[in-house]
């Protein structure tokens, strides 16, 4: 029961922070975009950028949520697991643009790292609910199969 705690909360926060984080660069992407890492912004048009990264973090933190407020855990770990490669290719973004590399390693390969710790854990977590439905469907499958006797 702990195990399913401490999983929610992480989910919960990372979902949280997402929602944040994204918002911030929908909303006011000229004074949340300094915090990313790179050395130097898209200036004009290119701006729009920036708020395509908020839309897609959001995007990502409104899955997750779905799938945390529906119960659905193990979906949920292994959209997280997914979700966590954002996280590391905004790190290689960062250090590949000469970026700041405690940025990069601190803020975005802590919370790939974080976000793929929190995943196996619910995987982890849903492995033996996992495990019971295949055999319940098998068994069904059987008692389906089963002659059927008929009384004279």
């Amino acid at each position: 029961m702990l195990l399913k705690k401490i999983n929610t909360v992480l989910a919960a926060a990372f979902v949280l922070f997402a929602l944040w984080f994204g918002s911030e660069f929908i909303l006011t992407p000229e004074t949340t975009a300094p915090t990313f890492g790179l050395p130097s912004w898209p200036s004009g048009d290119g701006g729009g950028f920036l708020v395509v990264k908020g839309v897609r973090d959001v995007t990502m933190a409104l899955g997750m949520g779905i799938l945390l407020v529906t119960g659905h855990r193990r979906a949920l770990g292994l959209v997280m697991l997914v979700e966590a490669f954002a996280a590391f290719g905004d790190m290689a973004n960062v250090l590949a643009h000469h970026g700041s590399a405690a940025t990069a390693f601190g803020v975005h390969g802590l919370t790939g790292a974080v976000m793929v710790l929190n995943a196996l854990l619910l995987i982890h977590e849903t492995r033996k609910a996992a495990a019971a439905v295949p055999a319940a469907v098998t068994a069904a499958e059987g008692a389906a199969a089963a002659p059927v006797r008929q009384s004279v």
